[in-house]
């Protein structure tokens, strides 16, 4: 099995590799990537250098390409996946059909893996990406149960990757388009989910008041941590309650789960967090390592005490058990 980690900038990547990353997952410096914001990911020349320490110390480095190209500009999207099969990409990270198939028809020898974009969860819709793109793996989108990854891996070829720690996010459409509509970027074609431009906080009676494009997305009491302002874990009114009814913000740890998704036959784990620095890289990676180390020793898997690391201090363990609604 491989832990699978983020790096948003060089630094990252090297601490990546550093705390014992197997692989590392980036992207460029613009909008054919989904984490597109300002002062991340890598130009050609980092990437090429970033490539090549990597691949001094063992550690492959996976490039994601994994928006949706836009009409008219798919020159980019063209662009990024050639120069990162030049920089000696290990596997490219695809969502967007069209990429894929010009990955495969230009680039027949490159590794190809279905990003969690894609939202690729169920048999068939995996069979079409490895019958017709050669695809080799697929990175399952966060919202499916240990035993329905179980069942996948049986009924496919394809290798599995899920992620174990970090963002929650389970992407549904709905909620990202609420996001473009507030911002009028979208998180699935520019990179950008609740871009920090369009983020605003204020106090107003007494309490801190955060909003998104002008619209209120969360108000919080004094003394209560004051999480950053995405829609889908907004706080809202409703005729039943005043709450969070899309998502809650709180973080992924599924380190307890790990055991369990080994026996389903998972090959890769994966950490969230090209947006996080290097502290956060270094303790996430060490911690999975350890507990991976202890899985392969046969012994218990120690906890990974990573919740100050955690949105809102807190962790689930999200749909793995689909106990958290």
């Amino acid at each position: 099995m491989e832990l699978i980690c983020p790096a948003g900038t060089p630094a990252s990547l090297e601490a990546a590799v550093e705390a014992g990353a197997d692989a590392v997952y980036c992207g460029f410096r613009d909008e054919t990537n989904a984490r597109n914001f300002p002062g991340l990911n890598f130009s050609r020349d980092e990437l090429r250098r970033g490539i090549a320490f990597a691949h001094r110390h063992g550690v492959k480095v996976l490039v994601a390409i994994n928006t949706f190209a836009r009409a008219g500009a798919f020159q980019l999207w063209q662009s990024a996946i050639d120069d990162a099969v030049a920089a000696g990409a290990d596997a490219l990270i695809l969502a967007d059909l069209a990429t894929l198939a010009y990955a495969a028809r230009r680039h027949p020898g490159q590794r190809l893996h279905v990003s969690v974009q894609a939202a690729a969860a169920n048999p068939d819709a995996i069979r079409f990406y490895t019958e017709r793109f050669g695809v080799q793996r697929v990175v399952l989108p966060r919202v499916l149960g240990v035993m329905e990854i179980a069942s996948i891996v049986r009924e496919t070829a394809c290798e599995t990757e899920v992620f174990v720690f970090g963002g929650l996010c389970v992407m549904e459409e709905g909620r990202c388009s609420l996001s473009s509509y507030a911002t009028g970027k979208s998180p699935n074609m520019h990179g950008v989910c609740s871009p920090a431009g369009d983020v605003a906080y204020a106090e107003q009676d007494g309490r801190i008041v955060s909003k998104l494009g002008g619209f209120t997305i969360n108000a919080f009491e004094r003394g209560e941590p004051a999480g950053y302002p995405t829609l889908c874990k907004g706080r809202f009114v409703t005729p039943r309650s005043t709450g969070y009814i899309f998502e809650e913000p709180v973080s992924l740890d599924a380190g307890v789960l790990l055991p369990a998704l080994r026996d389903a036959g998972v090959t890769a784990f994966k950490i969230e967090g090209r947006q996080r620095g290097r502290a956060y890289i270094a303790g996430v990676v060490r911690s999975f390592r350890e507990i991976l180390a202890a899985l392969d020793q046969g012994r218990s898997a120690p906890m990974t005490g990573l919740v100050a690391m955690s949105e809102g201090q807190a962790n689930t363990v999200g749909a793995y058990r689909k106990a958290w609604r």
